[in-house]
């Protein structure tokens, strides 16, 4: 299964590593990291998330740590749509 991103989840990568940099640059590369490997992990069990109501595609939110990853689970590919702290109002 192919991984792409949405520009709104590109972003949000980049917004949070930025917040957390502001802080401890250090923990920001490691977070940074461990988020991408833990999404790229979704392609082989895509279904892990949690579906996420109301919505005609099939959206799934999966919990790493405190950030939520929602995403779409299509034929050929998990479409990342947004990225964001648990602690952020979403």
């Amino acid at each position: 299964m192919k991984l792409q991103f949405s520009r709104a989840a590109l972003h949000d990568l980049i917004r949070l590593r930025e917040f957390i940099a502001q802080y401890n640059p250090s923990a920001a590369a490691r977070i940074a990291d461990r988020l991408q490997r833990a999404i790229k992990g979704l392609t082989a069990t895509p279904k892990i998330g949690r579906p996420v109501a109301g919505f005609k595609a099939e959206i799934r939110e999966f919990i790493f740590g405190r950030y939520v990853v929602r995403y779409e689970v299509r034929p050929s590919i998990l479409y990342i749509l947004r990225i964001w702290h648990g602690k952020e109002n979403r």
